[in-house]
């Protein structure tokens, strides 16, 4: 079972990355949509691992490998949902994964019967530049930075609170941990985009289990604080580094939401 959450965390991973890789914004935030349902998934089978008394980890395998076109990713996730699909049992959980992932493979084998579809990709070129802006090299090293750093960050927090809701039986703290998820989800999805735009597209590093299976979860949650108020600090100085009035706000705004982010965690203290 652990084996077929690497694999569902993994593929979640695969739609979730394509689609920041692709340019065209309605197949973006279509194969985003369709990363969101393969995370339900994760959290689906970790809840059906649990109750079978069994148990789960974020170990992963896979790199991120570098496509040259659209047709090349729908092509690869093909192979991988069809691959995934051969682990499947026969119950209900898993019927409703093969069904939701057999429309996925639809949609991507009716992009690819268009060639009008097709696109070059250059999330991974590194020409480190954004659409419209103009940021001399210091600027864009501390982009750069802010960028690898927090995408890591906010992939950590996703499986983290994930990991923790999914073995907690308080209310209060099952609906904290699901406001800090969906937070966490906008970020990554936010500086994922931003990263590809760049061409720096890159898989944030594995978690070490450290990292997830908490002991002592006020000493977590109080570090979790500092690591909100230290994310805080690095948005506003990239946001008067930057020197741009549209990246500024942007920044700014993230800065405000991890204030209430440090709220959220304050009340898992009470």
């Amino acid at each position: 079972m652990n084996k077929l959450y690497q694999i569902k965390h993994e593929l979640w991973l695969d739609i979730l990355f394509a689609s920041f890789a692709v340019n065209d914004p309605v197949i973006k935030e279509r194969l985003y949509d369709f990363s969101m349902i393969a995370f339900r998934h994760m959290k689906w089978l970790g809840g059906a691992i649990l109750e079978a008394g069994d148990d789960y980890n974020y170990d992963r395998s896979k790199m991120l490998l570098k496509r040259n076109c659209n047709f090349d990713i729908f092509k690869y996730l093909i192979e991988e949902i069809k691959t995934a699909q051969t682990h499947y049992d026969d119950n209900v959980l898993m019927a409703r994964i093969s069904t939701d992932e057999s429309y996925l493979v639809e949609y991507l084998s009716a992009l690819l019967s268009n060639s009008a579809n097709d696109a070059k990709v250059t999330a991974f070129n590194m020409h480190r530049k954004l659409p419209n802006k103009t940021l001399d090299i210091t600027q864009t090293d501390s982009l750069t930075i802010f960028l690898f750093e927090e995408s890591y960050k906010e992939y950590e927090l996703i499986l983290v609170y994930a990991y923790m809701q999914a073995r907690t039986d308080n209310l209060l703290h099952f609906n904290v941990f699901q406001d800090l998820i969906d937070e966490s989800h906008f970020h990554l999805k936010s500086f994922g985009n931003m990263m590809a735009q760049m061409g720096i597209l890159a898989l944030p590093r594995e978690l070490h289990e450290l990292t997830y299976k908490v002991t002592d979860i006020e000493k977590f949650i109080i570090n979790g604080i500092q690591e909100e108020e230290n994310a805080k600090e690095e948005c506003r100085a990239l946001a008067e580094a930057v020197n741009d009035t549209e990246l500024s706000q942007f920044f700014d705004f993230i800065n405000y939401q991890e204030n209430y982010h440090i709220e959220l965690m304050k009340k898992l203290l009470k």
